[in-house]
């Protein structure tokens, strides 16, 4: 039973990824990054081709979780490539975000092993329903955001202050110890927020008497100095600069000491609380509330992700991946609260009620989980055009093109491993050789007007060209997008008519939900 549980966690990871194997724009970096590390080594010589110095980005990240991956990936994908498993680049991207989504499901299972241990089997059993039920964890654990390099550590601390018997009050001195040093490390190399998480932490333990101040300042210490020089080190020497980088520093100057972060929006306080917990945790939310009224080991496990959801709420930039570390140790609430649920008598009305209901929220999040993923699936026009336009070389030309990647294409999946047909090559060279052009900021008539393009995949339609540039075009394809989930509310009203009976209204209900799409996306091709 536990190493099934174990299987469905990391299954539901690669269901995920093999969903949606194209990637956004906010993973690029490390997606890129992990890219150059494998086709070009991380040497000196081929340090020149690597991506981030044609396109940096606002502020520098760090090297250390692509070439971690990369490394890691390395061998599986040789192991693929002998069985004949990798015939592209996009494939060696599906084995890079699987590489990363089963590490994240192995912090995963250790937190559901840490929560059996602790709570009894049966919560292991929602915790792991719980997980599998929402979206955002098993969706985008397998994505190169830096939150993601940052998850495992923040689980495996999460595992080492919940693993113990049920009957011992704290975690043991060597797990704190253990855990702050996690959280620095992750901290001070992928996600420097994590200080607001640490913080609380720290302060807990102090008082529950589970550490010294002298322990921990000398685990911070260390670890945060290791960890500093590491990163130093590392991205110093991949980004070149003259002086010592601290990525993580650079990103803190420029988001909250000048206040750049604010150009991508702000949000009001309350927003984590009324707006992505809801979305993140789903019938999970009320079930955790009630556990942490009722089980003062449930109060002891999330005071510090509340104080972190609060003081982090003082930023005014707000996106929900600044806070999915928490999610784990939410549904360990809920599931707490779901064991409390089926373990009521059933021979009671109320009993048979709490049971079924313990089980129809679960169901409700599946359900909600399953057309975000469907509309997830079709919310990536970028990667879906570029694939078509690789085929389309593929089929109908032996020489050379050119094409220009469009800036919606580049932020919606059109990342470095789909560029099939342009060096680094896995073996031989394709028949079909192409340069990929991602320039920014160039309007339809400079495209268009520009004679070595001889395709664009464009934001624009060609009906939208104006008429000296149409006649030059033509259309190849259209890639349609994601726009909205409608619901027929006359068929839920009862204000349907169907001749079919029983039968015609059985087949109508299969449409009460539509998916509403529209073409994003324009594949032209030069006369």
């Amino acid at each position: 039973m536990s190493f099934a549980l174990d299987l469905l966690i990391v299954a539901a990871g690669w269901i995920h990824v093999l969903l949606a194997p194209y990637t956004k724009v906010e993973e690029s970096f490390n997606l890129h990054a992990t890219h150059d590390v494998l086709m070009y080594g991380v040497g000196p010589a081929n340090l020149h081709k690597y991506d981030h110095f044609t396109f940096p980005g606002a502020v520098p990240r760090t090297f250390i979780g692509s070439m971690i991956l990369g490394w890691i990936s390395s061998p599986l994908i040789r192991l693929g490539s002998s069985f004949d498993l990798v015939s592209g680049k996009l494939d060696i991207q599906i084995i890079v975000r699987i590489t990363l989504t089963t590490l994240n499901a192995l912090g995963l299972c250790c937190i559901r092993h840490a929560v059996s241990k602790r709570f009894g089997r049966l919560t292991g059993l929602f915790f792991t329903l719980f997980t599998l039920s929402q979206f955002h964890i098993p969706f985008w654990m397998g994505r190169t955001l830096p939150n993601m390099f940052a998850l495992l550590p923040v689980n495996l601390a999460t595992y080492l202050l919940i693993y113990r018997s049920p009957n011992a009050p704290n975690p043991t001195s060597k797990s704190v110890y253990t855990a702050i040093s996690l959280l620095t490390f992750a901290g001070v190399i992928f996600r420097a927020e994590l200080v607001l998480l640490l913080g609380p932490f720290v302060l807990q333990s102090l008082y529950q008497g589970n550490c010294t101040l002298n322990g921990v300042v000398k685990t911070g210490i260390l670890t945060a100095a290791s960890s500093l020089a590491l990163t130093v080190a590392v991205d110093t020497y991949f980004w070149k600069t003259s002086y010592p980088l601290w990525p993580e520093w650079a990103g803190i100057y420029f988001n909250v000491v000048q206040g750049k972060s604010s150009e991508w929006g702000t949000s009001p306080p309350w927003t984590y609380f009324l707006t992505y917990l809801p979305k993140l945790l789903l019938s999970a939310l009320p079930l955790s509330g009630f556990s942490f009224i009722f089980d003062h080991r449930i109060r002891a496990l999330l005071l510090p992700y509340i104080t972190f959801i609060v003081l982090i709420s003082a930023l005014g930039h707000k996106e929900w991946r600044f806070i999915v570390y928490v999610i784990p140790a939410f549904n360990v609430a809920a599931a707490r609260a779901s064991r409390w649920m089926v373990s009521r008598r059933k021979s009671s009305f109320m009993g048979r009620l709490y049971f079924l209901a313990a089980f129809a929220m679960i169901l409700a999040n599946f359900a909600v989980t399953a057309l975000t993923i469907i509309a997830s699936m079709q919310n990536y026009p970028g990667g879906a055009a570029l694939t078509q336009y690789n085929d389309y070389v593929t089929q109908n030309y032996t020489s050379t093109s050119h094409v220009h990647i469009s800036n919606l294409a580049a932020q919606t999946g059109a990342s470095l491993f789909l560029q099939a047909h342009a060096p680094p090559f896995l073996s031989s060279q394709p028949s079909a050789l192409v340069t990929y052009n991602k320039t920014e900021e160039l309007t339809t008539a400079s495209l268009t007007s520009s004679g070595h393009f001889t395709h664009l995949i464009s934001e624009v339609p060609l009906k939208d060209f104006g008429w000296l540039d149409k006649g030059k075009w033509k259309e190849v394809a259209a890639v349609d997008g994601f726009d909205k989930w409608v619901i027929d509310w006359d068929f839920l009203r009862g204000r349907f008519k169907t001749d079919g009976g029983v039968w015609g209204a059985a087949k109508r209900l299969q449409t009460v939900v539509q998916m509403e799409k529209s073409e994003k996306l324009w594949i032209l091709e030069r006369k």
